[in-house]
């Protein structure tokens, strides 16, 4: 995720605020892929699929783990996805993930945690979601 602009991960944040427009940018102007992650993120099935057909199974992997699939982190940690294992511990309120990412200057991915968390926070999940 720390290959992306600042601005796009900033425009990625605000979809989990309820941004359908800034969702949709990132759709029509070549993030497809964080558009359906933020769909993912959200319980769409179809963006779950769409991610691992299309090549980014890092984040539906990513989304899996932030649901606490202790086989997504482990997947992400044997393919070289230290960071978004990291990550999916900052959404899951880990105090050391946070620490981790603030001491590689990587704060845009807390940010990131915390628009996610305020999303979770304020849903009903259902946990028999989508299996990684």
């Amino acid at each position: 995720m720390d290959r992306y602009p600042i601005k796009i991960l900033l425009a990625f944040g605000e979809t989990f605020r309820g941004n359908m427009e800034l969702h949709r940018w990132l759709l029509e102007n070549g993030y497809p892929e964080l558009s359906a992650l933020s769909s993912c993120i959200r319980g769409d099935m179809e963006a779950f699929n769409w991610l691992l057909k299309n090549g980014y199974t890092e984040f539906a992997a990513l989304d899996s783990a932030i649901d606490r699939k202790p086989e997504a982190s482990v997947w992400l940690a044997k393919n070289g996805f230290d960071t978004l294992v990291i990550f999916a511990d900052a959404c899951n309120m880990k105090p050391e993930a946070a620490q981790w990412l603030k001491e590689r200057n990587l704060e845009i991915l807390i940010y990131l945690a915390d628009r996610i968390n305020e999303f979770r926070n304020n849903q009903y999940f259902d946990y028999h979601k989508k299996k990684f």
